[in-house]
Protein backbone atom coordinates (compact mmCIF):
# COMPACT_ATOMS: atom_id res chain seq x y z
CA UNK A 1 0.00 0.00 0.00
CA UNK A 2 1.90 3.08 -1.15
CA UNK A 3 -1.37 5.63 -0.70
CA UNK A 4 -0.96 7.21 3.18
CA UNK A 5 -4.15 6.91 4.97
CA UNK A 6 -6.58 9.84 6.78
CA UNK A 7 -7.14 9.76 10.04
CA UNK A 8 -10.08 8.01 9.73
CA UNK A 9 -9.23 5.41 7.34
CA UNK A 10 -6.71 4.56 10.45
CA UNK A 11 -9.66 4.41 13.04
CA UNK A 12 -11.46 2.12 10.73
CA UNK A 13 -8.48 -0.54 10.00
CA UNK A 14 -7.61 -0.52 13.71
CA UNK A 15 -11.58 -1.38 14.74
CA UNK A 16 -11.48 -3.97 12.00
CA UNK A 17 -8.70 -5.44 12.62
CA UNK A 18 -9.98 -6.39 16.51
CA UNK A 19 -6.09 -5.49 17.97
CA UNK A 20 -6.06 -3.94 21.34
CA UNK A 21 -3.99 -1.41 22.96
CA UNK A 22 -1.30 -4.07 23.70
CA UNK A 23 -0.50 -5.75 20.56
CA UNK A 24 2.33 -4.89 18.49
CA UNK A 25 2.40 -2.97 15.51
CA UNK A 26 5.36 -2.62 13.61
CA UNK A 27 6.63 1.44 13.26
CA UNK A 28 5.33 2.77 10.09
CA UNK A 29 2.57 0.18 9.17
CA UNK A 30 0.68 1.49 6.42
CA UNK A 31 -2.51 0.45 7.80
CA UNK A 32 -2.79 0.02 11.55
CA UNK A 33 0.78 2.27 12.42
CA UNK A 34 -0.99 6.29 13.05
CA UNK A 35 1.62 8.83 12.47
CA UNK A 36 2.41 11.13 14.96
CA UNK A 37 0.43 14.18 12.74
CA UNK A 38 -2.77 11.94 12.45
CA UNK A 39 -2.52 10.69 15.87
CA UNK A 40 -2.66 14.56 17.08
CA UNK A 41 -5.63 14.85 14.85
CA UNK A 42 -7.64 12.12 16.10
CA UNK A 43 -6.95 12.78 19.79
CA UNK A 44 -7.87 16.19 19.45
CA UNK A 45 -11.19 15.46 17.54
CA UNK A 46 -11.97 12.75 20.10
CA UNK A 47 -10.99 14.09 23.65
CA UNK A 48 -11.80 18.08 23.23
CA UNK A 49 -15.11 19.21 25.05
CA UNK A 50 -14.68 16.31 28.03
CA UNK A 51 -15.24 17.23 31.49
CA UNK A 52 -13.49 15.83 33.96
CA UNK A 53 -14.96 17.49 36.31
CA UNK A 54 -15.14 16.18 39.62
CA UNK A 55 -12.77 13.27 39.33
CA UNK A 56 -10.39 11.87 41.73
CA UNK A 57 -6.57 11.79 39.44
CA UNK A 58 -6.76 7.87 39.42
CA UNK A 59 -10.25 7.95 38.38
CA UNK A 60 -9.80 10.66 35.56
CA UNK A 61 -6.62 9.02 34.42
CA UNK A 62 -8.99 6.10 33.76
CA UNK A 63 -11.50 7.59 32.26
CA UNK A 64 -9.33 9.59 29.72
CA UNK A 65 -7.81 6.39 29.11
CA UNK A 66 -10.88 4.68 28.07
CA UNK A 67 -11.55 7.97 25.84
CA UNK A 68 -8.64 7.94 23.88
CA UNK A 69 -9.27 4.17 23.33
CA UNK A 70 -12.51 4.27 21.32
CA UNK A 71 -11.21 7.56 19.28
CA UNK A 72 -8.64 5.58 18.10
CA UNK A 73 -11.08 2.56 17.35
CA UNK A 74 -9.28 -0.13 20.04
CA UNK A 75 -11.73 -1.92 22.60
CA UNK A 76 -11.67 -0.61 26.03
CA UNK A 77 -9.71 -3.11 28.12
CA UNK A 78 -11.84 -4.20 31.52
CA UNK A 79 -8.34 -2.62 33.32
CA UNK A 80 -5.35 -1.31 31.98
CA UNK A 81 -1.90 -2.73 32.68
CA UNK A 82 0.79 -1.17 33.88
CA UNK A 83 3.19 -1.27 30.87
CA UNK A 84 5.61 1.29 29.75
CA UNK A 85 4.44 3.07 27.73
CA UNK A 86 1.04 2.70 28.94
CA UNK A 87 0.23 2.64 25.25
CA UNK A 88 2.15 0.07 23.61
CA UNK A 89 0.27 -0.81 20.34
CA UNK A 90 0.88 2.88 19.32
CA UNK A 91 4.13 3.79 22.07
CA UNK A 92 2.80 6.67 23.46
CA UNK A 93 1.84 7.62 27.30
CA UNK A 94 -1.02 9.80 27.89
CA UNK A 95 -0.40 13.03 30.48
CA UNK A 96 -3.26 15.57 31.69
CA UNK A 97 -1.94 18.69 32.18
CA UNK A 98 -3.89 22.06 33.93
CA UNK A 99 -0.31 24.04 33.80
CA UNK A 100 2.68 23.97 31.83
CA UNK A 101 4.95 22.38 33.46
CA UNK A 102 5.26 18.66 32.50
CA UNK A 103 6.78 16.64 35.20
CA UNK A 104 7.29 13.17 37.29
CA UNK A 105 8.76 11.46 34.65
CA UNK A 106 9.57 8.09 35.80
CA UNK A 107 11.69 6.83 32.54
CA UNK A 108 14.31 8.14 30.65
CA UNK A 109 12.71 10.46 27.32
CA UNK A 110 12.63 8.03 24.06
CA UNK A 111 13.21 9.43 20.54
CA UNK A 112 10.61 7.70 19.19
CA UNK A 113 7.88 7.28 21.99
CA UNK A 114 5.22 9.81 21.79
CA UNK A 115 3.97 12.09 24.50
CA UNK A 116 0.32 12.75 24.83
CA UNK A 117 -0.24 16.02 26.34
CA UNK A 118 -4.16 16.87 27.24
CA UNK A 119 -4.51 20.16 27.94
CA UNK A 120 -7.76 21.17 30.30
CA UNK A 121 -8.80 24.18 31.67
CA UNK A 122 -10.38 25.67 34.78
CA UNK A 123 -12.97 23.62 34.99
CA UNK A 124 -11.36 20.12 34.24
CA UNK A 125 -12.97 20.34 30.41
CA UNK A 126 -10.59 19.01 27.55
CA UNK A 127 -9.59 21.65 25.35
CA UNK A 128 -6.62 21.02 23.58
CA UNK A 129 -4.34 17.41 22.60
CA UNK A 130 -1.14 18.04 21.22
CA UNK A 131 1.04 14.79 20.47
CA UNK A 132 4.97 14.97 20.14
CA UNK A 133 7.84 12.49 20.58
CA UNK A 134 10.30 12.63 23.26
CA UNK A 135 12.57 14.10 20.41
CA UNK A 136 10.69 17.14 20.23
CA UNK A 137 9.86 17.16 23.46
CA UNK A 138 13.53 16.86 24.93
CA UNK A 139 14.13 20.24 22.95
CA UNK A 140 11.70 22.09 24.61
CA UNK A 141 13.56 21.36 28.12
CA UNK A 142 15.90 24.73 29.08
CA UNK A 143 16.70 23.61 32.70
CA UNK A 144 19.85 21.12 31.88
CA UNK A 145 17.90 18.33 33.18
CA UNK A 146 17.67 16.36 29.54
CA UNK A 147 17.58 13.13 29.81
CA UNK A 148 19.44 12.01 27.37
CA UNK A 149 21.53 14.28 25.46
CA UNK A 150 23.84 13.89 22.19
CA UNK A 151 25.96 16.31 21.18
CA UNK A 152 28.98 16.57 18.07
CA UNK A 153 31.31 19.35 17.57
CA UNK A 154 31.50 21.52 14.52
CA UNK A 155 34.69 23.28 13.09
CA UNK A 156 34.37 24.72 9.82
CA UNK A 157 37.44 24.78 7.09
CA UNK A 158 38.17 26.89 4.76
CA UNK A 159 35.59 25.48 2.35
CA UNK A 160 32.38 27.50 2.47
CA UNK A 161 30.17 24.60 1.78
CA UNK A 162 30.37 20.55 2.26
CA UNK A 163 28.73 17.60 1.05
CA UNK A 164 29.53 15.31 3.25
CA UNK A 165 27.42 12.19 2.25
CA UNK A 166 27.73 12.54 -1.66
CA UNK A 167 24.84 9.81 -2.28
CA UNK A 168 21.89 9.02 0.56
CA UNK A 169 21.72 5.97 2.06
CA UNK A 170 21.02 2.47 0.06
CA UNK A 171 17.40 2.25 1.55
CA UNK A 172 16.76 5.77 0.65
CA UNK A 173 18.62 6.39 -2.89
CA UNK A 174 16.02 4.08 -4.67
CA UNK A 175 13.01 6.42 -3.93
CA UNK A 176 14.54 9.78 -4.59
CA UNK A 177 13.99 11.67 -7.90
CA UNK A 178 15.86 14.45 -9.73
CA UNK A 179 13.84 17.37 -10.47
CA UNK A 180 11.09 17.31 -8.11
CA UNK A 181 8.93 20.26 -8.39
CA UNK A 182 8.12 21.20 -4.77
CA UNK A 183 5.73 23.93 -5.61
CA UNK A 184 3.07 21.51 -6.39
CA UNK A 185 3.39 19.44 -2.66
CA UNK A 186 0.82 21.11 -0.28
CA UNK A 187 2.71 21.05 2.72
CA UNK A 188 7.01 20.52 3.67
CA UNK A 189 5.71 18.39 6.73
CA UNK A 190 3.52 16.33 4.59
CA UNK A 191 4.75 12.37 4.65
CA UNK A 192 8.03 11.55 2.59
CA UNK A 193 6.72 9.60 -0.69
CA UNK A 194 8.47 7.65 -3.95
CA UNK A 195 9.23 10.13 -6.42
CA UNK A 196 8.90 13.05 -4.43
CA UNK A 197 11.98 12.86 -2.43
CA UNK A 198 14.94 14.65 -3.94
CA UNK A 199 18.38 13.03 -3.70
CA UNK A 200 20.88 14.57 -1.60
CA UNK A 201 22.50 16.43 -3.90
CA UNK A 202 20.22 18.04 -5.38
CA UNK A 203 19.37 19.26 -2.35
CA UNK A 204 22.98 20.29 -1.94
CA UNK A 205 22.51 22.55 -4.78
CA UNK A 206 19.43 24.27 -4.09
CA UNK A 207 20.68 24.92 0.15
CA UNK A 208 24.29 25.97 -0.96
CA UNK A 209 23.24 29.27 -2.44
CA UNK A 210 22.05 30.40 1.03
CA UNK A 211 25.78 30.86 2.67
CA UNK A 212 25.94 34.96 2.70
CA UNK A 213 22.12 35.60 3.48
CA UNK A 214 21.34 37.06 7.09
CA UNK A 215 18.14 36.91 8.53
CA UNK A 216 16.75 39.16 11.50
CA UNK A 217 18.03 37.93 15.26
CA UNK A 218 15.22 39.78 17.24
CA UNK A 219 12.59 38.39 19.53
CA UNK A 220 11.15 37.31 23.10
CA UNK A 221 13.02 33.93 21.89
CA UNK A 222 16.11 34.08 19.93
CA UNK A 223 16.63 30.59 19.20
CA UNK A 224 13.09 29.47 18.83
CA UNK A 225 12.63 32.79 15.90
CA UNK A 226 16.41 31.75 14.49
CA UNK A 227 15.22 28.36 13.68
CA UNK A 228 11.83 29.75 12.55
CA UNK A 229 13.41 32.15 10.01
CA UNK A 230 16.00 29.38 8.93
CA UNK A 231 13.23 26.70 8.18
CA UNK A 232 11.45 29.65 6.17
CA UNK A 233 13.94 30.16 4.05
CA UNK A 234 14.85 26.71 3.62
CA UNK A 235 11.83 25.66 2.48
CA UNK A 236 12.06 28.74 0.05
CA UNK A 237 14.97 27.61 -1.48
CA UNK A 238 14.11 24.09 -1.85
CA UNK A 239 11.16 25.41 -3.98
CA UNK A 240 7.99 25.24 -1.53
CA UNK A 241 5.47 27.66 -2.22
CA UNK A 242 4.52 27.03 1.69
CA UNK A 243 6.09 27.30 5.03
CA UNK A 244 5.34 24.89 7.99
CA UNK A 245 6.95 23.70 10.54
CA UNK A 246 5.09 21.42 12.72
CA UNK A 247 7.77 20.73 15.65
CA UNK A 248 8.36 17.11 15.09
CA UNK A 249 11.43 15.74 13.65
CA UNK A 250 12.70 16.14 11.02
CA UNK A 251 12.09 19.83 10.46
CA UNK A 252 11.08 19.22 6.90
CA UNK A 253 9.24 15.98 6.99
CA UNK A 254 8.31 15.46 3.16
CA UNK A 255 12.23 15.78 2.47
CA UNK A 256 13.74 13.86 5.35
CA UNK A 257 15.35 16.91 5.82
CA UNK A 258 16.59 18.28 9.53
CA UNK A 259 17.41 21.50 9.76
CA UNK A 260 20.19 23.37 12.26
CA UNK A 261 21.46 26.62 12.79
CA UNK A 262 24.80 26.44 14.34
CA UNK A 263 26.19 29.81 16.05
CA UNK A 264 28.58 27.89 18.05
CA UNK A 265 30.97 24.22 17.38
CA UNK A 266 28.68 22.36 19.81
CA UNK A 267 25.67 20.46 18.07
CA UNK A 268 23.08 19.99 20.15
CA UNK A 269 21.14 17.00 18.64
CA UNK A 270 18.82 16.14 21.49
CA UNK A 271 17.56 12.61 21.79
CA UNK A 272 17.80 11.64 17.99
CA UNK A 273 21.51 9.72 17.39
CA UNK A 274 22.12 10.41 13.89
CA UNK A 275 23.43 6.96 12.90
CA UNK A 276 20.66 5.39 14.88
CA UNK A 277 18.71 2.10 12.73
CA UNK A 278 15.70 2.91 14.94
CA UNK A 279 12.81 3.29 13.07
CA UNK A 280 11.65 7.09 11.97
CA UNK A 281 7.42 7.68 12.68
CA UNK A 282 6.92 7.68 9.35
CA UNK A 283 4.89 5.61 6.79
CA UNK A 284 6.80 2.86 5.33
CA UNK A 285 7.54 3.89 1.74
CA UNK A 286 7.16 0.73 -0.45
CA UNK A 287 7.10 -1.49 2.26
CA UNK A 288 10.52 -0.08 3.58
CA UNK A 289 10.82 1.71 6.88
CA UNK A 290 12.45 4.96 7.25
CA UNK A 291 15.28 5.01 10.01
CA UNK A 292 17.01 8.17 12.01
CA UNK A 293 20.42 7.19 9.79
CA UNK A 294 18.58 8.01 6.23
CA UNK A 295 17.56 11.58 7.50
CA UNK A 296 19.44 14.30 5.59
CA UNK A 297 20.84 16.91 8.19
CA UNK A 298 21.60 20.14 6.99
CA UNK A 299 23.94 22.64 9.09
CA UNK A 300 23.88 25.91 8.73
CA UNK A 301 26.96 27.52 10.55
CA UNK A 302 26.70 31.13 11.18
CA UNK A 303 27.30 34.65 13.24
CA UNK A 304 25.46 37.27 14.90
CA UNK A 305 26.10 40.75 16.18
CA UNK A 306 22.43 40.44 18.32
CA UNK A 307 20.53 42.13 15.17
CA UNK A 308 21.40 39.61 12.40
CA UNK A 309 22.42 36.17 11.52
CA UNK A 310 24.28 35.89 8.79
CA UNK A 311 25.12 32.38 7.61
CA UNK A 312 29.02 31.80 6.39
CA UNK A 313 28.66 28.10 6.14
CA UNK A 314 26.57 25.27 4.69
CA UNK A 315 26.93 21.37 5.39
CA UNK A 316 24.68 18.06 3.96
CA UNK A 317 24.94 14.89 5.01
CA UNK A 318 23.33 11.69 6.04
CA UNK A 319 22.45 10.43 9.57
CA UNK A 320 24.45 7.12 8.49
CA UNK A 321 27.58 9.45 7.82
CA UNK A 322 27.10 12.47 10.39
CA UNK A 323 30.39 11.32 12.75
CA UNK A 324 32.36 11.10 9.75
CA UNK A 325 32.52 14.52 9.47
CA UNK A 326 31.00 16.01 13.25
CA UNK A 327 32.63 14.27 16.21
CA UNK A 328 30.49 12.86 18.99
CA UNK A 329 31.70 13.95 22.59
CA UNK A 330 29.81 14.09 25.67
CA UNK A 331 27.58 10.07 25.77
CA UNK A 332 24.82 10.62 26.83
CA UNK A 333 24.12 12.96 30.46
CA UNK A 334 21.41 10.24 32.04
CA UNK A 335 18.49 11.88 34.65
CA UNK A 336 15.55 9.91 35.96
CA UNK A 337 13.04 12.84 36.52
CA UNK A 338 12.54 15.76 34.46
CA UNK A 339 10.17 19.15 35.04
CA UNK A 340 9.83 20.53 31.77
CA UNK A 341 8.58 23.95 31.30
CA UNK A 342 6.24 24.26 28.22
CA UNK A 343 6.39 27.48 26.33
CA UNK A 344 3.38 29.44 26.52
CA UNK A 345 2.20 28.77 22.65
CA UNK A 346 2.46 24.71 23.14
CA UNK A 347 -1.01 24.01 23.03
CA UNK A 348 -1.81 26.76 20.10
CA UNK A 349 -2.87 25.76 16.41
Amino acid sequence: MNDILTAIDYTDAIRVSGFSIYDDIEIGDPALWIPTPELETILDDGLRDISLAGLPLRTRSKVVKEHVCRALGYPVPASFKKTQPRFPAQFFDCYVQKSNNLQDWNEELSPTRRYVVIRVNPNDTIVKVKVVTGDALALLDTTGTLTQKYQARLIPSHERTELVAALDTDRLKAFTSEGVDLSRIESPVNHPRVRQLLPIHAIYERLKTMVGIGFPDIGYDQERNRGAALHRLVCEHLGYADYRDDGQFPDIRHQLLEVKLQTSPTIDLGLACPDSVEALDVPMIEGKQIRHCDVRYALFYGTTDGTTVRITHFFLSTGEMFFSRFPQFGGKVLNKKLQIPLPSDFFDD
